[in-house]
C-alpha cells in the first residue's frame, strides 16, 4: 500500500476510452447531463432520473459500507486510480450509477419523443457497458462487483418504475415536500454506517443526497410558484425537430447554467466550510478536521443542496431574463 505502480500504455485507444468511460459515473457527469436534461430536453424525464439515481446511489454507497468487500488485490491489477481505492469494491457504484441513468432516460423518454425503440435501446446498453468495462480496465473492480452492481441497479429500477409517477406527483405536489426533503437525507447522512477508518462514501452519499433534496425542494418550488409541471412542461420538442437556433440556445443554456452552478459550489463550499471551522475552531487547511462526521456532513450538504437548488430555480430565472427561454 501506498506504492505507485508503474505501467506502460500499449493501446491509447483503449485507455482513453475507458478513462472517460470511468468519469461517465463520476460527479464530472452528474452536474453536466442532469443539469443539461432538464434544462434543455424534459424536465418530468429529469426529474425521474434524479429520483431513480439518489436511490440508487445511496443504497449502493451503503451497501459497500456494510459488506465491506476489498477492491481487487493491486499487484496483480494495475489502479489507474486513487481517489476511490480508500472504498470498498462491492457493489460498482458505477455500474449502478450508469445502468441507472441511461436505462431510467431511455424508459422515461420512450413514450414522449419520437426515436427508434431498438436506438434507444442500444445507446442505453452501449453507455452502462462502457462504463461497466471501464472499472475493471482500470483496475478498481472485479467482474463480480460490476456484475452485482448493475444487477442490483436493474431490479430496483424495476420496482422502481410502477411507482415513480406516484412519487414525482407526492414530491411536487405535497405540502411537506421541502421539510421531509431537506430532513430525511440529513438523518440517512447523519447515520450512515460507521467505519474503522475514514472513506469519502459518506462524504459521496451525502454529495447526492444534497444535490437531490435541493433540486426535490427546487422542483416544488417551481410547480407552486412558476409554471406548473403537470400543465407547461417546458422544451417539449422531438429530437428530429432539433434546428440550428435551437442547439445554439441549448447550448447557450447549458454553459450560463454551468457557471452558475460552480460558482454556486464554490461560494456555498467556502461559506459554510468558513462558518464549521469558526464553530469547532479548526483551520481552514485542516483535511483531518473537514473529515469529522459534523463538519462533513453539514458542509457537503450546504453546498451541493444549494447546487440543486440552484440548478432548477436560479438557473431557469436566468434563463428567462436572458431571453434563453
Amino acid at each position: 500500500q501506498g506504492c505507485t505502480q508503474k505501467y506502460v500504455v500499449k493501446n491509447y485507444f483503449y485507455y482513453y476510452l475507458f478513462k472517460f468511460s470511468a468519469a461517465l459515473g463520476e460527479e464530472v457527469f452528474y452536474i453536466t447531463f442532469l443539469p443539461f436534461s432538464y434544462w434543455n430536453i424534459d424536465r418530468s424525464v429529469s426529474r425521474r432520473m434524479l429520483i431513480v439515481w439518489s436511490i440508487v446511489m445511496y443504497i449502493g454507497q451503503v451497501s459497500k459500507d456494510i459488506l465491506k468487500w476489498p477492491r481487487p488485490l493491486s499487484p496483480p491489477v494495475v489502479k489507474l486510480e486513487k481517489r476511490t481505492d480508500a472504498e470498498y469494491g462491492m457493489p460498482s457504484t458505477h455500474a449502478m450509477a450508469a445502468t441507472a441513468i441511461s436505462f431510467s432516460f431511455f424508459i422515461a423518454t420512450l413514450n414522449q419523443y419520437k426515436y427508434p425503440f431498438e436506438l434507444g435501446l442500444v445507446a442505453a446498453f452501449v453507455f452502462s457497458t462502457l462504463v461497466c468495462l471501464s472499472r475493471l480496465y482500470t483496475g478498481m473492480h472485479t467482474v463480480l462487483d460490476v456484475i452485482g452492481g448493475a444487477l442490483i441497479s436493474a431490479v430496483l429500477l424495476v420496482l422502481l418504475y410502477p411507482a415513480w409517477d406516484v412519487i414525482d406527483h407526492l414530491l411536487l405536489t405535497s405540502p411537506f415536500t421541502p421539510l421531509l426533503s431537506i430532513v430525511v437525507p440529513l438523518v440517512l447522512c447523519y447515520n450512515y454506517p460507521k467505519l474503522e477508518y475514514y472513506s469519502p462514501t459518506r462524504g459521496d452519499t451525502t454529495t447526492i443526497l444534497g444535490a437531490g433534496a435541493g433540486a426535490t425542494v427546487g422542483f416544488w418550488l417551481n410547480n407552486h410558484l412558476a409554471a406548473p409541471a403537470y400543465t407547461s412542461e417546458n422544451f417539449q420538442f422531438g429530437f428530429h425537430s432539433i434546428t440550428t437556433k435551437i442547439a445554439v440556445t441549448m447550448l447557450a443554456r447549458f454553459f450560463v447554467g454551468i457557471v452558475v452552478i460552480l460558482l454556486t459550489r464554490q461560494l456555498m463550499k467556502s461559506v459554510a466550510l468558513g462558518m464549521l471551522s469558526y464553530r469547532y475552531k479548526f483551520p481552514l487547511d485542516d483535511l483531518e478536521a473537514q473529515r469529522r462526521l459534523e463538519v462533513e456532513v453539514p458542509c457537503k450538504f450546504i453546498t451541493y443542496s444549494s447546487v440543486g437548488f440552484s440548478a432548477t430555480v436560479i438557473v431557469p430565472l436566468l434563463h428567462e431574463l436572458l431571453g434563453l427561454m
